[in-house]
């Protein structure tokens, strides 16, 4: 059985721990300098997952946007892409979304078994359709990945992917950014949600890294055994 990959999360949020505000347009929490910090990260990843709501709010492409970066990834013998992969319970997914239209590398998606022939016919040759449980568990997520060679997994959101991931004790590394402002609505999606997370008052994470970055801060976690030995 192969191993699961090394799984770290990244996430933006404000002061206040909030992912976006409640409005329709998407809202920016990080800088040009940080936005091609995360390109290098995405760089060095075998697969990029978010939840179904990340894609049906922001609609994200989830490519390496450096052609120099491309370009090293291929030299490697790699796709110049990520595999793009999402979770989703219901598969209300739009396969004109740009997750789904925008590059070459391959896309999976991991939706309830109960609902897994009615997305493959949603979905038809535009994904690779898997079951994931019913409901849909990461872990089972994480162990397929594995099996299709997925070393190293980013998971870039929402806050229920970012919930499941944690209290499920399967996130390696954490790298937040921390927006110098606060949305201040309780409407709009925060960083986590209720759950039974690993790290407590009893069971400090372990920060490694803080690093400013223009007007915006990086804080990286060690949250496994893992860390560093990807």
């Amino acid at each position: 059985m192969a191993e699961r990959p090394y799984i770290l999360l990244s996430c933006g949020m404000s002061i206040d721990g909030y992912l976006d505000d409640a409005t329709e347009g998407r809202l920016l929490l990080s800088n040009d300098a940080d936005f091609d910090r995360v390109d290098a990260v995405r760089a060095e990843c075998d697969a990029i997952l978010v939840g179904a709501g990340t894609i049906r709010q922001d609609n994200p492409r989830l490519l390496v946007r450096s052609a120099d970066r491309r370009a090293e990834r291929v030299a490697r013998g790699e796709a110049p892409d990520p595999v793009k992969v999402t979770v989703t319970g219901s598969c209300h997914l739009d396969p004109e979304a740009s997750f789904f239209t925008t590059g070459a590398a391959d896309k999976l998606v991991y939706c309830a078994t109960s609902t897994v022939d009615d997305a493959r016919k949603l979905l038809g040759e535009h994904a690779t359709v898997i079951a994931g449980g019913d409901p849909v568990d990461v872990r089972v997520v994480a162990a397929d990945l594995g099996e299709r060679g997925v070393r190293r997994l980013m998971v870039e959101g929402g806050g229920h992917m970012h919930t499941q991931f944690l209290t499920a004790g399967l996130a390696d590394e954490l790298q937040l950014v921390v927006a110098p402002f606060f949305v201040g609505d309780s409407r709009a999606p925060r960083f986590v949600h209720d759950g039974a997370f690993p790290w407590g008052p009893d069971n400090r994470a372990r920060l490694v890294e803080v690093r400013q970055i223009g007007d915006v801060v990086l804080l990286r976690y060690a949250l496994s055994e893992r860390f560093g030995h990807d």
